[in-house]
């Protein structure tokens, strides 16, 4: 059994479930910058991925990566809170999309060892509250030879940005959830995946796509 903190974890639940009903609204401005970032992001996956691949989506949030989601992949995705989840379902319904979708968390993924091809997850290793606990869940529900793609915000490495994101934090975890100047690549690199790339998207390298892989090690697991 994976052990994790359960009220950290209730009290992201919490935040997200309190923004859910106007969570679109309030990421209509950065979404217009986000979106190209996507389509790049699920066109270098697919690049990846096996046909008719299975593949899973760590918090999915409202679905806004399903209008890019590979066409032939066996999907599944999940999230933590419910109400983003129906969301999901609402979109992926508008969409004509036929997909697993299911409350889950990454610190505890239900779904034995290397079930899927490739595992994707976009702005969301800033809010597990054990980062390093998903990745390795990731890593072990991912085949050895998998891949698992990220787009993240981090940490900015300008000293003055850095500090200034590290004041401003508490408050946007509170008030949206997110922890902004988290070191996502460091995190990858300590979780024992093998990290192939690590593309800047923008702002000064504060935007990431990584792409890491499954070792080829634990084919025996």
């Amino acid at each position: 059994m994976t052990n994790f903190d359960l009220k950290a974890t209730a009290a992201t639940r919490a935040r997200y479930a309190r923004v859910a009903p106007y969570y679109d609204l309030l990421e209509i401005i950065p979404e217009w910058r986000y979106r190209p970032w996507r389509k790049r992001f699920w066109r270098v996956l697919m690049n990846k991925l096996p046909a008719h691949g299975r593949l899973l989506e760590i918090g999915v949030g409202t679905g806004k990566n399903m209008p890019f989601w590979p066409e032939t992949a066996r999907i599944t995705a999940i999230d933590l809170t419910p109400g983003m989840l129906e969301r999901a379902q609402k979109r992926a319904d508008s969409l004509g999309i036929d997909a697993q979708l299911a409350l889950g968390d990454a610190q505890a993924l239900q779904y034995a060892d290397g079930s899927f091809d490739i595992a994707a997850a976009t702005f969301v290793f800033c809010s597990i509250p054990d980062p390093l606990l998903g990745l390795r869940e990731l890593q072990r529900v991912v085949r050895p030879g998998g891949w698992i793609f990220l787009m993240e915000h981090v940490r900015a490495q300008n000293p003055v940005f850095g500090k200034l994101m590290d004041l401003l934090n508490p408050v946007v975890v509170r008030t949206m959830g997110p922890n902004i100047n988290r070191d996502t690549v460091g995190n990858v690199r300590q979780s024992g995946l093998e990290l192939a790339e690590v593309n800047d998207l923008g702002m000064r390298g504060i935007f990431k796509m990584m792409v890491a892989r499954v070792s080829l090690e634990l084919r025996d697991r």
